[in-house]
C-alpha cells in the first residue's frame, strides 16, 4: 500500500442513544452518507462485499470523492481514504465505543492531506487558522447527521446544521 504524506489528526465525537450495534448497522449500511450525510448530494456503492467497501461520495456543490476503505472491523469500526480519484488523499478513521446497553459514542478521525507536504514553518497558521477550523465544522454537522438519523428515522435534511463553503 502507497504511503500517503497527511497532517495532524482532527477528531469529533459525538455521543449517541443507540445501542454499539445498532450505531454500526448506521455507519457500515452501504449507501448511508444519502441519509445521514447533510452535505451529501449522492452516495453510490462502486464495491461492497467481502472483497472490499468503495463508494462514490458527491457533495452538494458536485465535488466528487472516492472513498475507499482499508480496515473493516465489525461492530467497531474502520479505516479509510477518501479524496479525489488518482487525487490525493486523506486518513479517515470511525470508531464506535460502546457506553453502556442503550448508549454509544462515534468518533471521527481525519488526517487531512491538505498543506502535509509543505515545511511546518509555513504551513502551521494556515492549518490552525483555516483547515482545521473548516475541519471540525464539518466532522460535527456529519457526527450530527448520523445523529439525526438515529434519533428520528428520518434521512437529514441537507445543510442542516449549516452550510459548508468547501461542500455545500
Amino acid at each position: 500500500m502507497k504511503s500517503i504524506k497527511t497532517n495532524s489528526p482532527i477528531s469529533v465525537r459525538q455521543s449517541f442513544d443507540v445501542s454499539s450495534d445498532v450505531l454500526w448497522k448506521l455507519i457500515s449500511a452501504p449507501g448511508n452518507l444519502s441519509d445521514c450525510h447533510p452535505f451529501c448530494k449522492s452516495n453510490k456503492v462502486l464495491q461492497w462485499d467481502g472483497e472490499g467497501h468503495i463508494d462514490r461520495l458527491v457533495y452538494l456543490n458536485g465535488r466528487t470523492y472516492i472513498r475507499q476503505f482499508l480496515t473493516w472491523d465489525e461492530g467497531e469500526g474502520y479505516t479509510l481514504r477518501i479524496g479525489e480519484e488518482n487525487g490525493l488523499q486523506s486518513f479517515v478513521k470511525w470508531e464506535i465505543d460502546s457506553i453502556s446497553k442503550n448508549e454509544s459514542q462515534l468518533t471521527i478521525t481525519v488526517h487531512p492531506y491538505l498543506l502535509a507536504g509543505y515545511p511546518k514553518i509555513v504551513s502551521y497558521l494556515p492549518y490552525q487558522l483555516w483547515i482545521k477550523p473548516k475541519m471540525l465544522t464539518y466532522l460535527r454537522s456529519v457526527v450530527s447527521g448520523f445523529a439525526y438519523v438515529a434519533q428520528t428515522g428520518e434521512p437529514v435534511p441537507r445543510n442542516h446544521f449549516g452550510r459548508h463553503s468547501w461542500f455545500s
